[in-house]
Parts: structure tokens; C-alpha cells; sequence
């Protein structure tokens, strides 16, 4: 196992609240994911993300969920964060989405595996995600054209967010948990 640049919360270690997440986690996803037990280091800022996320989750509702995520799923991809890449597989499965077109992922442009609609919000994701950004005025007005300005404003915050995620968990060396693997979940502290 390869151990994170700030330790893992032991649930023997953690406070009430932490505990509590734990069991949320837990019921919620089959295992704590190790980002929960590392940002458990600070028990504030663990519920602040928890609280954030949260309501991130239940506002996005304007995208369909195979936009949302395959963009998700490119900026993960593209920071290099294992763990976002394996936890956004296991997502994009409980959805029933078709997880057996993300091998195709670097060919989106070309592939007939993914719809225009779905290459256009890659193409945003990588844009976004570009340092510096390279979003175009043209991208946009076609974005809006196909989601509408809320679809838009969804899609732009999620792809912000998992740039946020991805390097977070990419600097706190968290790494894949093996979620997308189903139940074979590595435990943080064990």
C-alpha cells in the first residue's frame, strides 16, 4: 500500500464527528475513501468539503449524468489523480453508465464511441483544465446551445471542482482505492 504525504485518520484516533462521517462513508460508498480520512486531519475542513460536496451533488441536476461525469472523468484523467480516475469509474457504474467507452477516452474526438454532445464537453474540460485556460467564446455558445446557460454554469463548475479534487489528491500522494474494482476496497488504515 502506498502510504498518503499526511496520514490517514485512524477511527480509533478520530473525534465523534469523524467517526460519524466513517459510518457514513461506509453505508454510503462500502468503504471510507481515503481522501475523507486524510482531509480527517482537519476535522473542519473535512466538513466543509463533506457539506460542500453535498450540495454540489444535489444542484447538478441540469447536465445528464453521462455529460457531467465523462467530463469529470477527463479532468481526472488529465491532472493524473488515480484515485479521482478510480473513484469517478465507480460513480459512472452505479449510474449504469458505459464505462467500457472511458478506453477510448484519448481518442474522444474520433471515437465512435462518444456523441457530440459528449466530445464537445471534453473538449470544454480540456480547455478548462489548460494552463492557462484556452476556453474559447465559440466553445461556449455552443455549450449553451446544447445544455443551455444552466447546463453551462453546471458543466464548468464540476470540471473547476474535479480540477480542485484532482490536484488536492494528486499533492496529498492519495491514490487509487480500487473502487472501480467493486467491492475489493483497500482501507486506509489498515
Amino acid at each position: 500500500m502506498v502510504a498518503t504525504r499526511i496520514p490517514a485518520v485512524n477511527p480509533k484516533q478520530a473525534g465523534l464527528l469523524t467517526r460519524l462521517t466513517y459510518w457514513y462513508a461506509r453505508r454510503r460508498f462500502g468503504e471510507v475513501p481515503e481522501p475523507f480520512a486524510v482531509l480527517a486531519n482537519s476535522p473542519k475542513l473535512m466538513m466543509a468539503a463533506g457539506v460542500h460536496e453535498s450540495l454540489v451533488e444535489r444542484a447538478s441536476n441540469v447536465l445528464p449524468a453521462n455529460i457531467r461525469e465523462i467530463a469529470v472523468y477527463r479532468v481526472a484523467r488529465t491532472v493524473g489523480c488515480s484515485w479521482c480516475v478510480d473513484f469517478g469509474t465507480m460513480l459512472m457504474r452505479l449510474d449504469d453508465l458505459n464505462i467500457d467507452k472511458l478506453k477510448f477516452i484519448d481518442d474522444y474526438a474520433t471515437s465512435p464511441h462518444y456523441d457530440e454532445d459528449e466530445r464537445a464537453a471534453i473538449a470544454y474540460a480540456d480547455a478548462v483544465t489548460a494552463t492557462p485556460p484556452t476556453v474559447t467564446d465559440e466553445q461556449v455558445t455552443d455549450l449553451k446551445k446544447r445544455f443551455g446557460t444552466q447546463g453551462v454554469m453546471e458543466l464548468t463548475y464540476q470540471v473547476a471542482l474535479e480540477n480542485s479534487r484532482a490536484r488536492s489528491y494528486a499533492a496529498l500522494g492519495i491514490t487509487d482505492q480500487g473502487f472501480s474494482q467493486g467491492d475489493a476496497c483497500r482501507v486506509p488504515w489498515a
